[in-house]
């Protein structure tokens, strides 16, 4: 059996892949081999990925380098016994895992709500019988009967097709259903051209067929696009790496100054113990405690703002991942297009008619040169719509305030162009009786309806097809008074020519007049036909997409379209939504010609590019990967499967939560409930505002970590006694976290932040400017403190009001600051003093806790504190206004430089 395995089934003609099966058309396989072969290839179903158990995903939050710095801390101060600064500095690791895990396991219950999992059935012959049966026990070698409506259930060779059309986008991006034959393709016919196959997870929409089983479970189109899945790499957000790389960096920093302060103070003759204790206060001091709980939290607001705008994140750093974006890949069908065929042309006695409107719901006028027509006086416009709706077996129905199409999505779109000018089926059947049909083959090209007319007993058969097959049939057509002239095929092949190049798919119309009969052949609509008029329908973008992309562009994002469609269609939608960049020598490249590249020729030439088209599953894989390596971020957005390998290699993938396919949404990182693409320019707007608002913290953090290392270490190197204590340290970095800090979570995105170019993914965390200012304030914390804590006790205090007064300048230069850190170019004027009222709510706060903290008698026994007089906090107040007033002088400086 291992022969069955490998084969280019399209390429074998039916006798030889019938021998190689060792199969029969006409009685299928029998009981005995059925059950041998199942126990060779297994169940027909994908092999299912094994999700992290809920201990994992929450030991799983501890993996990063700033929790293990915090996780040793809390060791060492144990192990010294010094159970309250234990407790505290694991507090907060505890809060920080607890917040991460509850908001994954969240999103990876919303996932599941959106996924609906059905069984798949299929109708076989086995032993001569016909059987409908559970797919996941089909094998290789079954006969399998399709018929429209079916959900294909494994990867087929057609044997027999009549009129089998079937729907493919979710597999190769193609969007509109593919006619299928039994015929055999040469060897490097490309998937999507595979016009003798029916694969796995496709959709009939209409007529029949017959085929043979020849791939299931993991060895289908989509059990390889599995694989590919599993083979993409899982990237670190640029977040995740600034910070891990930023974390390192600080970890051997307060290693380094902490071994210096044993080092020192020991060699002075200190005791080591005190030593010890006063290298893990410099530790604990620069070490910013609340960066990772303010990374998450931050993170989780992000998440939920953009629930509220309809899209469900399942990992928070991806939030952060897509401010980051330079290129946003997007899928053509369903994504930036409604997935609905629409007719936008018909041209009918001489005339060439715009029709308004998208999708199925039958709204919209129809205009001639921008003048909205009176159907009524329009007669040769009505006859090829009434001829769209007589010759057509779709139906159109409303439910829940939805128009959905059960058939065909062509033939839907003609029923929606007849009702948008008042045409119905019901209303034109009262008129006329059906009496036969000639269903669409592949070999005429054509579809043919036979109706009686109640009124004179004559007979009409209307016709629908190919330009080239009705054309051919034709010897009139009518003019724009509905009177019947000699048909001048020129003159309707250029305006299908115009319309090709506009993306639009043409169908043609014709009708006979014929004598009463009970049937009709295929002879009956040979030649004497008359032409009623041509209709022109595609896929239309969605209206939203146009600005959205705009947006993008202004953004300095690029957006690029990647498509299973043919070149005409894909540039077409390109034109229409933007992506089209003039200036461009070469601005859309095919699978064929992506398969010509080596990986380096291809890395050259994706910054060119804009659409793709006839792409296959590997080569959107490839597309990204050569993206990344010009060092994009890359957001890929799509909904079949065909998107999934993709959209699990880039660096945020973006899956349809209404359209997507369930492997499509567990490859992703988000996933839009509303299929809306403009819901993702909202969330690069949000992603922006996110990373502000962290540099934001970690810039108003980190000077108060930099001056308690420094006055740590100043006081050892000096010999002083120490200005604050390891708890003092605790309790204003961690109240202050809180309190002040993730306060700056809920600042509101700052004006023109979707008129900036994207943040270069090499840039560090911190720039030159932003480390300066947090050193500048770090020296004067430092020196407001150091001075403070001497002037206290020159001026005969106690070392318990000395330290007390030292710990309020860190906490009130801190508070100060904040107001500075809400914009970290402008005045906090410029943003509006009451636009973050929760900011003020935490000062409130905070200046309560720090008046607790120095005058009630329980903080004063546990902090080591003591209450002091007006005098000290006018000296407080004045150098915390000091720190502020600093900080602006050197904004103003820097954007007066900066002009």
């Amino acid at each position: 059996m291992q022969k069955i395995l490998e084969k280019h089934w399209h390429h074998l003609p039916e006798e030889e892949i019938l021998e190689i099966l060792e199969s029969d058309v006409r009685k299928g396989l029998d009981t005995f081999e059925l059950e041998e072969r199942q126990r060779f290839f297994g169940a027909n179903r994908l092999t299912e990925k094994k999700g992290k158990s809920p201990l994992l995903l929450f030991l799983l939050q501890f993996h990063q380098p700033l929790i293990y710095i915090l996780l040793v801390a809390t060791l060492v101060t144990a192990l010294l016994h010094e159970w309250v600064d234990s407790a505290v500095i694991f507090s907060v690791v505890l809060v920080n895992a607890v917040i991460g895990y509850i908001q994954e396991s969240r999103a990876l219950k919303a996932i599941q709500a959106l996924v609906q999992m059905s069984s798949v059935e299929a109708t076989v012959i086995r032993s001569g019988e016909k059987k409908r049966v559970d797919a996941a026990e089909l094998v290789p070698g079954d006969i399998v009967k399709l018929h429209s409506g079916d959900k294909v259930p494994a990867d087929l060779r057609l044997l027999q097709s009549k009129t089998l059309q079937i729907n493919e986008s979710a597999l190769t991006g193609e969007s509109v259903p593919v006619e299928k034959e039994a015929s055999v393709l040469e060897h490097d016919t490309m998937l999507a051209d595979r016009h003798n196959m029916a694969y796995s997870t496709s959709l009939v929409t209409y007529g029949s067929g017959i085929g043979i089983v020849v791939s299931t479970g993991d060895s289908t189109e989509i059990g390889r696009i599995n694989e590919l899945i599993a083979e993409a790499d899982i990237l670190a957000t640029p977040l995740t790496k600034k910070i891990n790389h930023f974390s390192k960096i600080l970890l051997w920093v307060i290693l380094l100054l902490a071994g210096m302060t044993f080092l020192v103070g020991f060699l002075r003759g200190e005791p080591a113990v005190e030593m010890f204790m006063a290298s893990v206060a410099l530790a604990v001091g620069a070490i910013p405690e609340g960066l990772p709980a303010a990374m998450t939290i931050t993170l989780a607001i992000g998440v939920g703002r953009l629930a509220k705008r309809n899209s469900i994140v399942r990992k928070l750093p991806a939030v952060e991942t897509l401010g980051s974006t330079t290129v946003i890949c997007s899928d053509k069908t369903g994504t930036l297009t409604q997935n609905e065929m629409t007719v936008k042309e018909i041209f009918a006695g001489g005339r060439l008619y715009s029709v308004a409107g998208v999708g199925y719901l039958p709204e919209g006028d129809i205009f001639y040169q921008e003048r909205q027509v009176d159907i009524e006086r329009e007669n040769v416009l009505a006859e090829c719509l009434k001829a769209g709706v007589l010759c057509n077996d779709a139906r159109l129905s409303e439910s829940e305030e939805q128009w959905t199409i059960e058939g065909d999505p062509t033939e839907g779109a003609l029923l929606v162009s007849a009702l948008k000018a008042g045409f119905g089926f019901k209303q034109m059947s009262e008129a006329l009786t059906h009496r036969d049909t000639i269903e669409f083959e592949s070999q005429y090209q054509y579809m043919a309806t036979l109706y009686e007319n109640s009124d004179d007993a004559t007979h009409i058969i209307y016709l629908k097809g190919s330009v080239e097959s009705i054309l051919a049939r034709c010897h009139s057509a009518l003019n724009e008074s509905g009177t019947a002239m000699p048909i001048d095929v020129d003159v309707i092949m250029y305006e299908v020519t115009q319309m090709a190049k506009r993306g639009l798919r043409v169908l043609a119309f014709a009708r006979k007049s014929v004598e009463k009969t009970a049937s009709i052949t295929h002879e009956n609509v040979a030649s004497q036909l008359e032409f009623l008029g041509l209709q022109a329908m595609m896929d239309p973008p969605r209206e939203e997409v146009i600005k959205a992309i705009a947006n993008c562009h202004n953004a300095g994002i690029q957006v690029q379209m990647i498509t299973g469609d043919h070149n005409v269609t894909a540039m077409a939608i390109a034109k229409q939504i933007g992506i089209e960049r003039r200036g461009e020598r070469k601005m859309i490249m095919n699978g064929k010609e992506i398969a010509a590249l080596s990986d380096a020729e291809l890395i050259d030439a994706v910054n060119h590019i804009m659409v793709y088209a006839r792409v296959a599953p590997d080569q959107k894989l490839r597309l990204v990967k050569a993206l990344q390596e010009k060092g994009h971020v890359v957001a890929m957005t799509g909904d079949g499967v065909n998107d999934a390998p993709a959209l699990h290699q880039a660096n945020i993938g973006v899956a349809m939560g209404i359209t997507g396919t369930e492997v499509a949404k567990e490859a992703a990182d988000m996933v839009l409930v509303d299929d809306n693409f403009s819901t993702i320019e909202a969330a690069v707007e949000e992603g922006r505002g996110v990373f502000d608002n962290l540099i934001k913290f970690i810039t108003w953090t980190l000077p108060t970590n930099v001056g308690e290392g420094l006055v740590i270490l100043v006081a050892i190197f000096m010999g002083a006694v120490l200005p604050i204590l390891p708890v003092q340290i605790l309790w204003i970095n961690m109240t202050t976290a809180v309190l002040l800090g993730l306060m700056l979570a809920f600042e509101p995105k700052e004006p023109g932040i979707m008129s900036r170019r994207p943040r270069d993914p090499k840039m560090p965390i911190l720039t030159r400017q932003l480390i300066l200012r947090i050193l500048v304030v770090g020296v004067l914390l430092l020196i407001g403190s150091f001075g403070a804590f001497t002037w206290v006790q020159y001026e005969g205090g106690t070392i318990e009001q000395a330290r007390t007064v030292a710990v309020n300048i860190f906490v009130f230069g801190e508070m100060f600051y904040l107001f500075n850190c809400r914009s970290l170019t402008h005045s906090m004027f410029h943003l509006g003093l009451l636009s973050n009222w929760l900011l003020l709510l935490g000062v409130a706060g905070m200046s309560l806790l720090q008046l607790l903290m120095t005058y009630a008698p329980f903080m004063n026994m546990v902090f080591y504190t003591a209450p002091i007089g007006m005098k000290e906090w006018g000296v407080i107040l004045g150098i915390s206004l000091v720190i502020y007033l600093v900080v602006e002088v050197e904004k103003m400086v820097y954007l007066y430089l900066k002009r």
